[in-house]
């Protein structure tokens, strides 16, 4: 049988390149950063939250509005923007009863626009 697994090259040899390793540890961002990052990009992860950003790049909505759109309970639509809003990507503004959401800046677009990038060079 054969194995469709993608093979990894790997060194064979046992010399570490002192110097290529202490530019590159010099140059990393602190481990807490790295973290921040990578929950960062756990937001990302999940579908539902990737169309309510998309949906934010059109127009600033409100709950009611984005479970119309996705065809969604409103309490699951306000649990993804929950999860939105602390990892500091959207925003709100209330307006009488109704709260409107929003992106909370630009980089989330240039975020997008890089993933697209990335997917469509294949």
């Amino acid at each position: 049988m054969v194995n469709n697994k993608t093979l990894v090259e790997f060194c064979n040899c046992n010399i570490i390149h002192e110097d290529i390793v202490r530019k590159v540890k010099s140059n990393m961002p602190q481990e807490e950063k790295l973290y921040d990052l990578a929950e960062l990009f756990k937001v990302f992860g999940d579908t539902t939250r990737i169309k309510i950003l998309c949906a934010l790049f059109q127009a600033e909505m409100c709950v009611c509005d984005i479970a119309a759109l996705l065809g969604m309970t409103q309490s699951a639509i306000s649990h993804q923007l929950r999860v939105l809003k602390s990892a500091g990507l959207v925003k709100y503004r209330k307006e009488g009863k109704i709260v409107y959401y929003s992106l909370d800046d630009d980089h989330i677009e240039n975020i997008f626009e890089q993933g697209f990038n990335h997917i469509n060079h294949k």
